[in-house]
């Protein structure tokens, strides 16, 4: 049994992605996963599937975030997923789901906005504030945020806005928290292989252009932001919070050395 055996996790937009690295991750440690998702039926089935023949337990519950109701009918599955394998409470929390907005300032419309921030701030904050009473002390809440926040874009200011306002949440929450031995720590990914990034790594000459830019020299994998938060929600992260943790590979830090 892993380092996270008898806990229980809850990862939200856990199907695809960075989500369900992550959901892989905390399960292969032990963790009886509950993998949310917003639509996809068979990405869902498919990240406890590959949990179930990796040896751990998951379990999939769905809500659309934005939608009316979305974060009761996602504590609605969650307490009968944790009933169903003789599960309690709840010991880590993370809040992955989300959404991307490109645009100027110009072109942000005010429904796009209130629909970032809605999915992006709102669903978050809401979904922490059910989970608190399920939460065990010495629980781990970890945030996924955006390294955007540190890089100035212009064509996704709605998406850098409501990211810097998921990593604003932590300090207030972690110190808010701490006396029950809960940690809060927010971590912000620079551009990760996924299928939300496809249609812009597909771009001729765009992965070579980050690559030139981030100091390790390549572009992130689900897989590299999935051990931080596994760090940050296993004994090892016991004396982390409160913190942003950039997790881009150094992407943006300034002059490559010799390039």
């Amino acid at each position: 049994m892993g380092e996270l055996g008898g806990r229980t996790a809850l990862v939200t937009g856990g199907s695809r992605g960075i989500g369900r690295a992550v959901a892989l991750r905390l399960a292969a440690e032990g963790a009886l996963v509950a993998v949310h998702y917003g639509g996809n039926d068979a990405a869902a089935a498919e990240t406890v599937d590959l949990i179930a023949e990796a040896g751990g337990r998951a379990f999939a519950v769905q809500a659309r975030f934005g939608e009316s109701g979305a974060v009761d009918r996602l504590f609605e599955g969650l307490a009968a997923g944790l009933a169903e394998h003789g599960a309690g409470g709840l010991d880590i929390l993370v809040n992955n789901a989300g959404i991307h907005s490109v645009g100027s300032i110009g072109q942000l419309t005010e429904r796009e906005l209130e629909r970032i921030l809605a999915i992006n701030v709102s669903t978050p904050i809401f979904v922490i504030q059910r989970a608190l009473s399920l939460l065990r002390d010495g629980g781990r809440i970890v945030n996924v945020g955006s390294a955007a926040t540190r890089i100035a874009n212009a064509v996704q200011i709605g998406y850098t806005v409501s990211k810097a306002a998921l990593a604003a949440l932590g300090p207030s929450l972690a110190n808010e928290l701490g006396r029950r031995g809960i940690t809060v720590n927010t971590v912000e990914p620079g551009v990760v292989l996924t299928d939300m990034t496809a249609g812009w790594t597909d771009t001729p000459g765009a992965i070579a252009g980050l690559e030139s830019v981030t100091a390790l020299g390549r572009i992130g994998e689900p897989a590299d932001v999935a051990d931080v938060v596994g760090f940050l929600a296993g004994p090892g992260g016991r004396w982390v919070t409160g913190q942003t943790i950039d997790a881009s590979g150094g992407t943006y830090l300034g002059p490559i050395a010799g390039g």
